[in-house]
């Protein structure tokens, strides 16, 4: 995929000391544990700098959460490469994201897959990404604005589901969006610290289950903001 970059907030573009830091923080995932050629080679090629204000340029590549508009945050790049290396995402997949936000996550999938469908809840975040996303290139992505406990029953089903929010339940009408032998990624439970969960649709009523560590995650919230 050839991706041209725009110029963002300014004066503001990849520049050989942004791909240098890339470079660093990919290093840092592989002693963390990411072993996914394709995750890393993604993380390696997406400008998460260009997702941020630029208030926070200088940490763009430092690997922790920041926080982005409508009191939501960007994940941290493990936590991307975590959950993208769980998804086991194929070049051939269509993958639904629940939860938009900055948009880095849906522009890292873009690397690993030919489809991506992301929906988010508030309204302008949902508009601003979309354009940012265009901005900067990652036109295929294909934009929401819902209620992601609902899925997007109107493109359905999905190869992938990834939740990028800490969930208290995991929605059935997600699982009933995945195709057999789908996989949804999703952090559930019911204190601060979330269960990553990769379940995996083995037929239309039997799931295999999967629990992968535990993370933080702004709350999963039903409905339109």
């Amino acid at each position: 995929m050839l991706i041209i970059f725009a110029v963002i907030n300014g004066d503001m573009k990849d520049s050989y000391r942004h791909k240098g830091l890339r470079r660093q923080l990919v290093n840092q995932l592989i002693k963390k544990g990411i072993t996914d050629d394709n995750v890393l080679n993604a993380i390696g090629s997406v400008p998460r700098h260009l997702f941020l204000d630029k208030a926070f340029e200088e940490q763009a590549y430092m690997d922790k959460a920041l926080p982005i508009s409508s009191d939501q945050t960007i994940s941290q790049p493990y936590t991307v490469a975590f959950q993208s290396q769980l998804l086991d995402v194929g070049p051939k997949d269509k993958v639904l994201e629940i939860g938009t936000g900055s948009g880095y996550q849906a522009a890292v999938l873009t690397h690993l897959c030919r489809r991506v469908y992301s929906i988010e809840r508030h309204e302008s975040l949902h508009r601003d990404t979309a354009a940012r996303l265009k901005r900067c290139g990652y036109e295929s992505v294909r934009t929401l604005h819902g209620d992601g406990y609902k899925g997007a029953p109107r493109f359905a089903p999905f190869d992938r589901i990834i939740v990028t929010a800490g969930a208290s339940e995991i929605p059935q009408d997600l699982l009933d969006q995945l195709v057999i032998g789908g996989i949804l990624v999703i952090p559930s439970g019911h204190t601060d610290i979330k269960q990553m969960y990769k379940i995996i649709k083995i037929d239309a009523d039997q799931y295999d289950k999967e629990i992968h560590g535990d993370f933080r995650f702004v709350p999963f919230v039903k409905g339109k903001a």
